[in-house]
C-alpha cells in the first residue's frame, strides 16, 4: 500500500485506497476538467470534495499541496520517478495525466503541441475572460452603476467565441481530434449558462460551438464526471 503521509492534506481528507490517484477538486470548470480526464482516460482514483469556502482552500492541509489555494490538485501514489508526486493547476494536471496514460493529446510532436497549444489558449483567454464576465454580469460586479468593466468583458467573450467558432468549421474537435484541449475549453462554454450570460454574448448565434458542446456534454464520461466529486 502507497504511503501518503508525507502530504498534509490527507490528515483532512483521508485516503480510502491511497494506491490510487487522489483528486481533491469541486465540480466547477476548472474542477471538472481533472474528473472528465480521469474518466476518459480510465484512470483509477479516489475523488475527495474540497469545497470553496476558506475552510477548506486556505486550510493548512489544502495548501500544503496547493499554495495558491485553487482547485483542482492531485496526488498519483504512482509518480513518473517511481515516487508519489502531488500536483496543482489544471492545466498541467490535464498535461500530465495525458503523458502519463497516453491519451488525448495526440500522437506526434506536432498534434501535442497544437492540442497545448488551444489548452493554453483556455488558460490564459478562454476561462480568465469568462470568469471575470461572470462577476461582472452575475455577480458583485453586476451591482456597480458603471458598466465599462461587464461591457469589457463581454467584448473580449465574443471575440474569444468568435476563434472558437472559426475553429470549429468544419470538424468536431478544436484540434480536429478529442483531446485535453476540448476537457479544458467545454466546461468554460459549458458555464455560460451558470453566468446568465448565453443571450449577451450571442451563444445561439454560434451554430459550431452549439453542437460542439452539445456533442461534449453527451460523452459518457462527461456525463459521469461533471459532478465529480459530489456537491453536498
Amino acid at each position: 500500500m502507497a504511503d501518503l503521509s508525507a502530504f498534509p492534506i490527507t490528515q483532512k481528507w483521508t485516503p480510502q485506497n491511497p494506491d490510487v490517484l487522489q483528486l481533491f477538486s469541486f465540480p466547477t470548470p476548472n474542477g471538472v476538467k481533472a474528473s472528465i480526464a480521469l474518466e476518459e482516460m480510465e484512470i483509477p482514483y479516489e475523488a475527495h470534495l474540497v469545497t470553496l469556502s476558506d475552510a477548506d482552500v486556505k486550510s493548512p492541509e489544502f495548501l500544503s499541496l496547493n499554495p495558491n489555494n485553487k482547485i483542482p490538485a492531485i496526488i498519483d501514489p504512482n509518480g513518473p520517478d517511481g515516487t508519489p508526486i502531488g500536483l496543482f493547476e489544471s492545466g498541467a494536471i490535464l498535461i500530465y495525466l495525458a503523458e502519463k496514460s497516453g491519451k488525448l493529446m495526440g500522437q506526434t510532436a506536432s498534434e501535442k503541441a497544437k492540442t497545448i497549444q488551444w489548452l493554453m489558449f483556455q488558460m490564459g483567454g478562454l476561462g480568465p475572460m469568462l470568469g471575470q464576465m461572470g462577476f461582472f454580469v452575475k455577480f458583485a460586479g453586476s451591482q456597480w452603476e458603471d458598466k465599462r468593466p461587464q461591457q469589457r468583458y463581454v467584448a473580449e467573450a465574443k471575440r474569444l467565441l468568435a476563434v472558437l467558432e472559426k475553429q470549429l468549421d468544419g470538424q468536431d474537435w478544436v484540434t480536429g481530434q478529442y483531446s485535453i484541449a476540448d476537457i479544458a475549453i467545454a466546461p468554460w462554454l459549458n458555464a455560460l449558462n451558470f453566468y446568465e450570460s448565453r443571450d449577451m454574448v450571442g451563444w445561439d448565434d454560434h451554430k459550431n460551438l452549439v453542437a460542439y458542446l452539445d456533442r461534449f456534454m453527451a460523452r459518457p464520461a462527461v456525463e459521469k464526471a461533471k459532478n465529480i466529486p459530489p456537491r453536498p
